[in-house]
C-alpha cells in the first residue's frame, strides 16, 4: 500500500464551503507515489470540488494539501511548513525536484509550473482551432518562454532556443506516436473524433511532464474499445513515466481494472477507502450507490439482482 508507505500527496481535514453549503467536509486521504487513484461517489459527492482545491482554482476553506516531488513526505516537515508564513517550501530551500510543497497555499499557475500538477477536464478543452501537434507544444510554453528570454532571444535566433523548440517538438511527436495520433498531427485538434480528443488532451498534459496528472472523468463518453485503449495508456504513463494518476470516474469497470487504490465520496465526506476489491465489497459503498441505508442494502440488492 504505497499510499501509506511512500505517499506523494498528503491531504488532511480538506474542507471547502461555499457560502452555507458545506461541499467537502474534514476530508483525509494520501495518493501513493507510482499509483493509480480514483476518486469515486455518486454524483454530487464533491469530487470535482476536491480536485479544484488540490489543483488551485478553488482556495479550500481550511486543510492541507502537501505534495513532495522528492523524498517521502515527512509528518515533521509538513508541521513545520503549516506553522510558517511561506507560501510554500522545499526542503533544502530551493525549489527544484527534492521540494514539498503546501498546495493549499499556491496559485494555480505554480502548483502547475513547480509543483508539476497537471490535469485534464470533464469537458474537454483543447484549442480546437490548432493542429494535434501544436495543442502539445503549446502545452510546453513554460520552457519554451524561459529558453527564449521572454521572447528576445527567440527573435534573435538563439541556439539555446532552437534546441528547447527541437526538444518542444519531438516531445509532442514522441506523444502523438504513443497515442497513436501521428497521422492526424496536422490535423485540426476539434475535427479528431471524440475519443481520439479525449486522448490528445491527456498527451497535451503529460508535455507538461506532471508527477502528478489528475483527470476528470476520462472514460467519460468512450466506447468499450476506446476505454481498452485508455486503460492501456494510463498503465504505460504510470509505469514507464513515474507520474502517479489521481482520477475521478464514473465507469467502474474502467476503476476496479486499473486502480491500485481506491476513495469514495458521499456528500463531501469519506465513506471508504483501500484497494478495490475491499471498496467493492464495503456495504457502505453499495448502499451509497443504490441510494439506501446501510441495513438496507441486502433487500435492495435482492431487488435489483445483485
Amino acid at each position: 500500500m504505497r499510499w501509506l508507505r511512500d505517499p506523494l500527496l498528503v491531504v488532511e481535514g480538506l474542507t471547502m464551503r461555499f457560502g452555507g453549503l458545506v461541499a467537502v467536509r474534514d476530508l483525509s486521504f494520501s495518493v501513493g507515489r507510482g499509483d493509480i487513484t480514483a476518486l469515486i461517489g455518486p454524483n454530487g459527492a464533491g469530487k470535482t470540488t476536491v480536485f479544484n482545491c488540490i489543483t488551485g482554482f478553488y482556495r479550500p476553506t481550511s486543510g492541507l494539501m502537501a505534495l513532495s516531488t522528492g523524498a517521502p513526505i515527512e509528518a515533521e516537515a509538513v508541521a513545520q511548513l503549516t506553522a510558517s508564513s511561506r507560501r510554500y517550501a522545499c526542503r533544502d530551500g530551493r525549489m527544484g525536484s527534492d521540494g514539498l510543497f503546501l498546495l493549499e497555499r499556491m496559485p494555480d499557475f505554480e502548483i502547475a509550473r513547480r509543483a508539476r500538477v497537471a490535469r485534464t477536464f470533464q469537458n474537454i478543452r483543447l484549442f480546437p482551432g490548432m493542429t494535434a501537434l501544436e495543442n502539445l507544444i503549446v502545452a510546453q510554453h513554460n520552457p519554451l518562454m524561459h529558453a527564449s528570454g521572454w521572447s528576445l532571444l527567440g527573435l534573435l535566433g538563439a541556439p539555446s532556443y532552437a534546441q528547447a523548440e527541437k526538444a518542444a517538438v519531438n516531445m509532442a511527436r514522441y506523444w502523438l506516436d504513443r497515442i497513436e495520433l501521428t497521422h492526424r498531427a496536422d490535423d485540426a485538434a476539434g475535427s479528431l473524433p471524440y475519443g481520439d480528443q479525449r486522448r490528445l488532451e491527456i498527451a497535451r498534459a503529460m508535455c507538461t511532464d506532471p508527477v502528478l496528472l489528475c483527470l476528470d472523468e476520462p472514460a467519460a463518453g468512450l466506447n468499450p474499445r476506446e476505454s481498452t485503449a485508455l486503460n492501456t495508456l494510463l498503465r504505460a504513463i504510470r509505469d514507464e513515466h513515474a507520474t502517479s494518476i489521481l482520477l475521478i470516474e464514473h465507469d467502474m469497470s474502467v476503476v476496479m481494472e486499473i486502480s491500485d487504490h481506491v476513495i469514495v465520496l458521499e456528500y463531501g465526506l469519506r465513506i471508504s477507502d483501500g484497494t478495490p476489491d475491499s471498496v467493492r465489497n464495503d456495504p457502505k459503498v453499495v448502499a451509497a450507490y443504490l441510494g439506501v441505508e446501510d441495513e438496507e442494502v441486502a433487500r435492495a440488492e435482492a431487488e435489483v439482482g445483485l
